[in-house]
Parts: C-alpha cells; sequence; structure tokens
C-alpha cells in the first residue's frame, strides 16, 4: 500500500483517520501531535525566557512511551534556551527489569546531552518492589504500592530539581483507559482531580486557581502532591504508534512489562477498549474529547467542595488524614 500523502510504501495504517503513512510521514505526523499538544496546553510559559528558563523534569522509565517523549520533546527545544529538561529515573528495586531500562535511559541521555537523575526507592524509603511483592502486607496488587511510591518521589523530586513542569509519557490509550476507568466507577471526584492535574491546558488552570484565590486549582494540591503541575504531551497518539515510533527512530527503548504488573481490572478495559476501537477506529480519541470536556465541568462544580488537606505526622507531605498513604504502606511493611 502506497503512503496517502507520496508515493513511498506505507508503513502503517491509521483506520482511524484512514491515513496510510511511510516512515518519513509517520515519523513527522507523531511529531506533529506531540507539537500540537504542547501548544494547545500552553505548555511553555509566555515568562519564560533564556535568563529564566523554564525546567521540565520528565519522568524517564526507559519504556517506549517516556523515551519516545524525551526524544521528540529535545528536538523541539534542543535550540530554544528557554527550555531545560531533565531525565528523572526511578529504580523500583525489581531485579531484571529496572537494570536493563536504566541502562536505555543512560543511553538516550547521554546521546541527546540531558541532565539525568536516578532515585531508588531502596535509598528513599529503604525497600524494593520484589520485598515488598514477597511479603505483601495488605494484600493487594503490586501496582497498588509502587503507585504510591512512585508519585511520591516523582513529585518530591521534581520539587527539589527545581521543575516548572512534571512530563509523563501517558499515551492515547492510557488515558482512554483511565477515563472509562472513571467514568465507570462513578467516581466524579476523580474525574475534576485527574483534570486539574494533568488534562486542562496551563492557561486554563492558572484562570481557575486565579478566580478561586487559591494561586492553585483546589485538587491540584492532593495526597502526596508537591505542588510542581504536571502534563502528558504523548496523550493524543495511540501506544501502538509509539512503539512503532521508538523502532522507526532506532530509540534505546526497553520494551517488556513489569513482572510484577497486575492490574486485573485495567486489562480488562484495556482489552474492551481494543475490541471498540477494532470495530469502531477512533473510540479512543472520541472518549478523550468528551472526557476532558466533562472534566472541566465537574473541576468547576466540585471547586467549592475539595476536601480539607493537612501536613502528614510522618513525612509533611500533603494528605486527607493524620498519616498519608506513602507513610500508612511503609509501616505496614515495617511491621512484617
Amino acid at each position: 500500500m502506497e503512503c496517502t500523502k507520496c508515493d513511498r510504501e506505507a508503513v502503517m495504517h491509521a483506520a482511524y483517520s484512514g491515513a496510510h503513512l511511510c516512515e518519513a510521514h509517520f515519523l513527522e505526523s507523531v511529531d506533529r501531535r506531540v507539537r500540537k499538544r504542547v501548544r494547545e496546553d500552553s505548555l511553555l510559559s509566555d515568562g519564560a525566557t533564556p535568563e529564566e528558563p523554564e525546567t521540565w523534569v520528565i519522568g524517564l522509565s526507559g519504556g517506549k512511551d517516556s523515551v519516545v517523549l524525551t526524544q521528540i520533546l529535545h528536538e523541539t527545544f534542543a535550540k530554544d534556551p528557554r527550555v531545560e529538561i531533565v531525565g528523572l529515573t526511578i529504580h523500583e528495586g525489581i531485579e531484571g527489569y529496572r537494570d536493563e531500562s536504566l541502562e536505555a535511559c543512560e543511553e538516550l541521555a547521554e546521546e541527546i546531552g540531558i541532565r539525568h537523575e536516578v532515585v531508588t526507592y531502596e535509598d528513599e524509603f529503604g525497600v524494593r518492589m520484589d520485598d515488598v511483592v514477597e511479603d505483601d502486607p495488605e494484600n493487594m496488587a503490586a501496582c497498588a504500592y509502587c503507585g504510591v511510591f512512585r508519585r511520591d518521589v516523582l513529585s518530591r523530586y521534581a520539587e527539589e530539581l527545581g521543575a516548572d513542569k512534571l512530563l509523563t509519557g501517558h499515551n492515547l490509550d492510557d488515558e482512554a483507559q483511565t477515563a472509562l476507568m472513571n467514568f465507570l466507577e462513578g467516581d466524579v471526584a476523580q474525574i475534576a482531580k485527574h483534570f486539574d492535574a494533568s488534562l486542562g491546558g496551563f492557561e486554563e488552570r492558572e484562570e481557575r486557581s486565579s478566580s478561586n484565590g487559591s494561586g492553585r486549582s483546589p485538587r491540584t494540591r492532593t495526597e502526596g502532591d508537591e505542588f510542581v503541575p504536571r502534563a502528558k504531551p504523548l496523550r493524543d497518539v495511540p501506544e501502538k504508534e509509539v512503539a512503532l515510533y521508538a523502532h522507526l527512530a532506532d530509540l534505546p527503548a526497553h520494551i517488556t512489562e513489569c513482572p510484577h504488573s497486575s492490574e486485573a481490572y485495567r486489562g480488562e478495559i484495556q482489552r474492551l477498549l481494543y475490541d471498540l476501537e477494532e470495530n469502531h477506529p477512533g473510540t479512543r480519541h472520541s472518549i478523550m474529547a468528551g472526557y476532558e470536556e466533562l472534566g472541566g465541568i465537574v473541576s468547576e462544580e466540585l471547586d467549592e467542595r475539595s476536601a480539607d488537606l493537612r501536613e502528614c505526622e510522618r513525612c509533611g507531605s500533603t494528605t486527607t488524614r493524620e498519616v498519608c498513604r506513602k507513610c500508612s504502606l511503609l509501616e505496614a511493611i515495617e511491621a512484617v
């Protein structure tokens, strides 16, 4: 099949748009969508200057998503003195998994010349995920522990690194799955928090912050969140296209699933969305378009109903209870 835009051989077919794209036009298409998202979300503030540049910290795991995001943003802003990109890698302590992806992170960071920081659960919390999974004091999925610890580390180190923005490599599939899960669970507050934390454009978030007089959107400050605004510039690109981009661009991505991954419900949603997309191309895009509009509406409606926040008695992080979720999990692990 020929490329829709030229006479070269197509390497992919985007059923949701009907386009067949050759390698060059496919890579260009992904670049364009990420850069459009950067513009639409006003990721680069008007106040950023060469003298006072913004620092963007990317959660660089070494997987396809974070590697592709880092590469595209580097290519986009490498010659722009208003932006400094820093890669932040978290080593959870999973033998035979994170070590290889860490090598991919180091290779990419050295190749494109960005600052790269590595943080470990063992240094931060005195735990390794392999041991946590084996002991499992709370009788829950590994991802539940890891998610709490990862959010804490990302937030705290983004703050320590002087980040103006914290960026993650969530793709279209990731976000559509989360959207559908929140909707099916009827979690309106989580929809609002999701929108405030990483979906709403930065100008919109700032306007809402000014209107409520808080300086920040009420739900931007959530448990364990140190206030560094987040963004997901890759969220318009389907997962398979991210993987193809990494392959065609010959990026050092470690494409292997975590051995402890066990999010059963998300897996069901993933399969459901895959079938819907196969039968009705464009379903993921439609879900996210409606979800983001809904998120903006419920965010405004819930502005006056935000939970009271306090400092955790153990670590001082923001929480809705006396001891934050991270510290309560660590207490349970230490008690084993």
